[in-house]
């Protein structure tokens, strides 16, 4: 499965983090430009089992230094959430609930002091987002946290999909809220941009809502398919669309989203322009303990 895009530097970066090299981790990331395009890097580093055990120690010894005050805040993000797991709320114990908070409520120490040292950087405040869903500091303070992710990095991806997530009904939002912000946020953006996603999600996001046979109605909708092929036509489908960061994510949402709309020829363009890599993320909606198994049946009923 094709989690970690083609980054050659992903598996140098998770063996320094297992390892606790600093010094490789540290040259990895300062490698590459702050703000979206170093994203994907820290989620490498800080989905890494035992990173907890020394990055605290690491931005102790360096008291103004940035950079692992940010490791050692989405580090403690990613330990909460996997205590926490990706259960239901109502199937988390109480004392999972107490692990996850009291590990964000220290993320965001870290990240709050990684955010005073470097002000231009946009990587602490997405990294907030993140842990604001998780202790739901509420939609004012999510807008401003995600407010002040874009002023410093205005298309970045994973804000965005934050963002999106906050104003989802399950999160507090409406299902009027997601399309607008999912639509806003693609067409507002130049052409070729990584945002049209938003709009797939969004519609994949109020088709899971749904019981089964009012969610086939939906997603079959005209304007559902209209709707997508106009975020596919501004996105992936632009001239100016690059293969960076995030494009095989792009891709596969689209895949899945056009194939749950009956929209083969259109999941099809996806499959192919994808080279048959899956992302977790959108499959394991469909199946989360083997999202390429729900890749592969989709794709083949695309006629990939």
């Amino acid at each position: 499965m094709e989690k970690d895009s083609d980054d050659p530097e992903v598996l140098r970066l998770k063996k320094a983090a297992a390892t606790a090299d600093w010094a490789t981790v540290r040259e990895v990331l300062e490698a590459r430009s702050e703000g979206e395009g170093r994203t994907e890097l820290l989620w490498t580093v800080c989905d890494t089992a035992g990173v907890e055990t020394w990055i605290t120690d690491v931005a102790e010894a360096e008291p103004g230094a940035a950079l692992p005050r940010l490791l050692a805040g989405l580090r403690h993000v990613s330990w909460g959430w996997e205590a926490r797991t990706s259960a239901r709320a109502k199937d988390v114990s109480r004392e999972q609930f107490e692990v996850f908070h009291e590990r964000l409520r220290t993320a965001e120490r870290w990240l709050y002091e990684a955010a005073e040292l470097e002000p231009g950087w946009a990587s602490p405040w997405y990294c907030l987002q993140v842990s604001g869903r998780g202790l739901e500091v509420g939609p004012e303070v999510a807008r401003r946290r995600f407010e002040a992710t874009v002023r410093r990095a205005p298309h970045h991806l994973g804000a965005h999909q934050q963002q999106l997530q906050q104003v989802c009904r399950k999160w507090g939002g409406s299902h009027e809220e997601m399309h607008a912000f999912a639509r806003t946020s693609a067409l507002g953006a130049p052409g070729g941009t990584q945002l049209g996603q938003l709009v797939a999600v969004a519609h994949v996001e109020e088709w899971l809502s749904l019981d089964s046979g009012p969610d086939a109605t939906y997603i079959g909708r005209p304007e559902v398919a209209a709707s997508l092929n106009e975020a596919a036509d501004h996105s992936y489908r632009h001239p100016d669309f690059v293969r960076r960061d995030g494009w095989l994510q792009v891709l596969n949402s689209f895949a899945m989203a056009f194939s749950l709309a009956g929209q083969r020829e259109a999941a099809r363009e996806c499959f192919r322009a994808g080279e048959g890599r899956v992302t977790e993320f959108p499959w394991s909606y469909l199946n989360d303990s083997d999202p390429v198994a729900a890749y592969r049946e989709w794709r083949s009923a695309a006629g990939r």
